[in-house]
């Protein structure tokens, strides 16, 4: 008896027994062993008569193994004997070792950490958009109004409302012009609208006040509104997103008020008081925006023009709150469902999405696009590389204050604003045709031409004799402008049209086309008006006859409205945001010219210039290539093409297969010219669905190409038109040089990786409970067998081995199969009369499933993804395990608290028990807290805290009592910690929004985060878990409730886990109540498992070895 406790004990004092205790150091104690003589007669010890214990008792030895052992016919020898008890403690000891990892765990650990190490090495070195945005300046003042107060808004405490003024330009506070109102982003501060309201004052200053025309059309300056959020976290929280969109529309009501009080307003009394405001958010600002249309508090027609910079329209940043994803849904419901009514209440609204592409890492700028939400006719959305003269992506934060795109928005703004109109703006259908013109390209199908709206403003008199005048199909290049020294024409006779034409006009210079510009372009008849005929309804009358007596009488209007601004592409050429000036083309097609006879190019040069001017009518059929290869011949042979000498100026070469955001490629150009060509290869890359183009002047050697097409997760758009147009690349190259140029295109297989980080970061969030919860339940099914609770490790080892590659290969099957399902319904108009409420709902969200793609292609990354969770998890558990040693050593150090048993002998203390009167009170004071003060996420918080705590005592007890028993329960508790710990991300982001309000003093509780339901079986697992008792075993009719559960738990993290993770929660807030429901039940629990058991582990010493022969030392 006395050797069994000093064992127990690791009494220094006895030789033998310390030898004993070296010998079996690693091996894993079970329960107590009845076989043994000590076992049977050596009382319990003290401390297991008034402390509570943390073990079950498993089944015996002989029991376990007797089904795989065969009974031997001879009776064995003492050294076999002692050979098969360590054999088996060593096989206990390995299944309950908290470090097990065995060779297929740190191959899949480093296989995982390499693929981590790939995708951030990709994202961070490869593929990279250059940065062009330059700074701007500004001189700012702010005037703040105290009398927004709690009588106009219940927030008047929390937000403020502020008045920008440019110093030295104007610093009178009253209002004067028209309203426009800046709402910042997610922890955005109000100054951001520095940048904007600046350009606009100075803008007006210099330009538009001195423009007697801009005055006629009702230009006036902006008042520039902005609001103090207190940089409020709205991308984490949807009830604060609505009290935003609450604040604001009171803020718009206060805004229009000004302008009706004449000691707060300098507006013109003849002009009509504004009804509306302009808005122009940014990031979460721009989803605040389109809010305010569904509050109770809108007044109708006050917000009819929107611009949103970075705003994630098509589906929430993160969906770890439950509040964000139902407004979400509510907004874009509500935004869908309006455009198909009759009367709709936002058919005066227009919205214009603006995006900064691949440098914005904050929000995917996949998000940002409008193409499921609205109709063309209302609003559409742009990347900043796509806007003439900015030509660059910008990051997050820089498309605030970018100079370049500041011009461009304000610009804009002044286009739509009339402040002779109530609205303050004109009428919606310019609004948009002004927003096309001044944020797109110019080459896109849905902007107008404005030639038919002009009027004839030249009188060309040539004579009709003159070399001047080319012959049908010949191609006009002039290499040096002014080469004559006088105004000169150069005429194309446009060809006839016939059925099914394709041909085009294009012209291409390095000089400006317009009236101050050394060449104009001029689409000419000879069907001269009656009023014009003797020239004096032309403002100009341009004689280049000669004075012959036959000539010819054109007349002609200017194409200087249609032109469009490229980025210049010299040999000196190397981003197109470059400071250089920009090249100018125009194009029509010749249907567009069936009015016209000519095309004269007027140089109006007076001296030899480097400008160059060519023009031509090519074939567009002949000159584009489609190519028609999968996207699996793409990547094992790329795409290969030579386009011909006599080819045309522009050439385009379309891969309606490459579409997805996912893939990125790289572009070989190779030219060689005979001679030195007018100006070097120019690239446009182009989808046209969202507006994304990308501008590659001076192209030679290899081209990065990456798009925002088809990405994971975003709905798919209400109109199918251009989902199949995938990619094109718009080639203009000198088509004098009479060379061949090959084009080469293909997969960057590490560029793509780097693709995968911004799609797909909250699959983190999500697959790796995927995997725990497989692990979790391996623990379960070989603790319920065998009465030993393997450690996380182990667990982790025998589902790599089994049910984790089953599963992903399943779900790898099932991506192909919601793929195929997509595929087939694709080219159906989403949005219609058609279709029901409930299936519109269902068409936006397919995409919502499992990785979020419908492409068949990308199968491959759910195994892929699965491998990174697995590694990640492994790293995860074995961090954990370091922490828990590392408070261990230091509790037990600081803590080395011992009791004594009636012998004398020290014994290793076990969990107090507290009095159930006492855990009563603990646990309702707790959950009057979450009910009333503090978010439930703050009480989650608190619990993996304690489990932490809980599992630091429980391996300090295992390790200094050595019983079986007692690492069951450290392996069973530290499981848990494992699965709370990958839950926890879940729940910060809605605390740190918690915290923040406490920060500013903003104490009105969140109403949807006080349910107790949501935390209370939490509370109830980890207090139990904290007084020391380990789950019973199950009965086998129960065995199949835990092991459905925990599967049905990995399989809506793998399915919906990304879309709402915020379920995610409640789903093992469900498992914790199944496991209250297993610890409190004694009809579940297996026969021989029951309480007795759990007693009797806290102070059982380690078995002994067979008494029936000597000790002997094994290896």
């Amino acid at each position: 008896m006395r050797r069994r406790a000093s064992l127990a004990g690791a009494d220094e004092d006895d030789g033998l027994k310390v030898d004993m205790r070296s010998n079996v150091e690693e091996v894993d104690s079970d329960d107590n062993n009845d076989d043994s003589p000590a076992s049977a007669s050596a009382p319990a010890p003290a401390s297991s008569r008034t402390t509570r214990s943390v073990s079950r008792e498993k089944e015996s030895d002989d029991d376990i193994d007797s089904q795989s052992t065969p009974t031997p016919t001879p009776a064995p020898s003492p050294d076999t004997k002692m050979e098969d008890f360590y054999r088996k403690q060593r096989q206990r000891a390995r299944l309950r070792s908290p470090w097990a990892c065995s060779l297929v765990t740190m191959v899949c650990t480093a296989l995982s950490l390499l693929l981590l190490a790939t995708i951030a090495q990709s994202f961070l070195g490869r593929q990279l958009d250059p940065k062009g945005c330059n700074m701007s300046y500004m001189l700012s003042a702010f005037a703040k109004y105290t009398d927004f107060d709690t009588e106009h808004t219940r927030f008047a405490t929390k937000y403020s409302l502020y008045l920008y003024r440019e110093a030295g330009i104007d610093q009178d506070t009253r209002v004067k012009g028209i309203p426009v109102l800046f709402i910042p982003g997610n922890a955005g501060s109000y100054k951001q609208v520095r940048s904007l309201a600046a350009e606009a004052a100075n803008y007006y200053h210099d330009v538009l006040q001195h423009d007697a025309q801009a005055q006629q059309d009702g230009k006036r300056p902006f008042d520039f509104f902005s609001v103090d959020f207190n940089e409020d976290i709205t991308a984490f929280h949807g009830q604060t997103l609505l009290d935003q969109a609450e604040y604001l529309n009171e803020a718009v009501a206060y805004i229009l008020s000004l302008y009706h009080n004449p000691h707060r307003s300098l507006r013109d009394e003849s002009l009509p008081d504004p009804e509306s405001v302009m808005l122009v958010g940014h990031s979460m600002g721009g989803i605040v925006a389109r809010t305010m249309f569904t509050m109770h508090n809108y007044q109708p027609n006050t917000i009819n023009t929107i611009i949103t910079l970075s705003a994630p329209h098509a589906r929430a940043p993160v969906s770890f709150d439950q509040d964000i994803v139902d407004t979400y849904q509510n907004i874009n419901e509500y935004w869908r469902n309006s455009y198909t009514l009759d009367q709709s209440p936002l058919d005066h609204v227009t919205l214009v999405s603006i995006v900064g592409g691949g440098l914005d890492t904050v929000v995917p700028s996949d998000y940002a696009s409008l193409t499921s939400l609205m109709p063309e006719s209302h609003g559409f959305t742009v990347f900043t590389s796509t806007i003439p003269h900015v030509w660059t992506g910008m990051d997050h934060l820089a498309i605030i204050w970018c100079d370049q795109l500041r011009k461009a928005v304000i610009k804009a703004l002044f286009d739509v604003a009339d402040v002779k109109q109530s609205t303050q703006t004109i009428p919606r259908e310019e609004r948009m045709r002004h927003f096309r013109r001044r944020f797109l390209t110019g080459l896109e199908s849905t902007v107008k031409k404005a030639l038919p709206e002009q009027e004839a403003k030249m009188l060309l008199s040539l004579d009709d004799q003159s070399s001047a005048i080319l012959s049908i199909g010949e191609r006009l290049s002039l290499r040096q402008l002014g080469s004559s020294a006088k105004t000169e024409a150069h005429v194309l006779p446009v060809p006839s049209l016939i059925e099914k034409d394709s041909r085009k006009l294009s012209v291409l210079t390095n000089q400006r086309i317009d009236e101050h510009g050394p060449v104009q372009v001029f689409l000419c008849s000879s069907h001269i008006p009656q009023a014009g005929a003797g020239g004096n309804a032309y403002a100009i009358n341009l004689d280049l006859s000669g004075g012959s007596s036959g000539f010819m009488r054109l007349s002609c209007k200017d194409a200087a409205s249609d032109a469009i601004s490229l980025p210049a592409s010299t040999s000196g050429s190397e981003f197109a945001f470059d400071d250089a000036s920009p090249f100018t083309y125009i194009e029509y097609a010749l249907k567009d010219l069936s009015d016209y006879q000519y095309v004269a190019v007027i140089d109006r040069a007076s001296e030899l210039t480097d400008g160059w001017v060519v023009a031509e009518f090519s074939d567009s059929v002949k000159s584009t290539i489609t190519v028609k290869r999968s996207l699996r011949s793409l990547m094992l042979s790329g795409m290969h093409r030579i386009l011909p000498a006599t080819r045309a100026m522009v050439n385009e070469i379309r891969i309606p297969r490459v579409h997805s955001s996912l893939l990125a490629y790289t572009l070989h150009i190779r030219q060689k010219c005979k001679s030195e060509p007018l100006f070097q290869p120019l690239l446009r890359q182009y989808i046209s669905e969202p507006y994304e183009s990308k501008f590659f002047p001076n192209v030679r050697g290899d081209v990065n190409i990456n798009l925002h097409g088809v990405s994971p997760y975003v709905p798919p758009p209400a109109n199918a038109a251009h989902t199949k147009d995938g990619l094109s690349l718009q080639i203009w190259s000198d088509p004098t040089c009479n060379a061949e140029m090959e084009v080469a295109l293909d997969i960057d297989i590490l560029g793509s990786f780097g693709k995968l980080y911004m799609r797909y970061r909250t699959v983190f969030a999500a697959f790796p409970l995927v995997v725990v919860a497989l692990v979790l339940r391996k623990q379960f099914k070989v603790y319920d067998a065998t009465g030993i609770f393997m450690s996380f490790s182990e667990g982790m080892d025998q589902c790599i081995r089994t049910s984790l590659p089953v599963l992903f290969i399943a779900l790898s099957f099932l991506s192909l199969a919601l793929a195929n399902h997509a595929t087939a319904a694709v080219g159906e108009e989403i949005l219609g009369p058609q279709h029901e409420a409930t299936e519109s709902f269902l068409a936006f969200t397919k995409n919502d499933l499992l990785l979020g793609s419908n492409d068949p292609f990308f199968f491959w990354l759910v195994p892929l993804f699965g491998v990174i969770s697995v590694g990640v998890c492994i790293v995860i558990n074995y961090i954990a395990l370091a922490v828990t040693q590392i408070f261990t050593f230091c509790y037990t150090r600081i803590r080395n608290v011992r009791l004594r048993n009636d012998e004398g002998r020290r014994t290793t203390t076990a969990f107090a028990v507290t009095s159930p009167l006492q855990r009563v009170i603990t646990t309702s004071i707790l959950l009057i807290m979450v009910a009333t003060i503090i978010p439930y996420q703050f009480a989650y918080l608190v619990l993996c805290l304690v489990q932490l705590a809980t599992s630091v005592r429980a391996l300090r007890l295992a390790q200094e009592t050595r019983s079986g028993n007692n690492y069951n329960f450290y392996n069973y508790v530290h499981s848990l910690l494992v699965l709370m710990l990958w839950v926890l991300p879940i729940n910060l982001p809605v605390l740190v929004v918690w915290i923040h309000n406490l920060a500013v003093h903003w104490l009105t509780p969140f109403s949807s985060h006080h349910n107790i339901l949501s935390i209370m079986p939490y509370i109830l697992i980890v207090e139990t878990m904290s007084t020391g008792h380990i789950i019973p075993r199950l009965s086998s009719p129960w065995k199949l409730v835990n092991n459905i559960m925990l599967f049905a738990l990995a399989l809506y993290a793998a399915i919906y886990g990304v879309s709402y993770a915020y379920v995610l929660h409640h789903l093992v807030n469900g498992v914790c109540a199944w496991l209250v429901i297993v610890h409190f039940a004694p009809v579940l629990r297996k026969r021989g498992s029951g309480m007795e058991a759990e007693q009797r582990g806290a102070g059982s010493p380690p078995p002994g070895p067979p008494q029936d022969g000597h000790v002997k030392k094994i290896p």
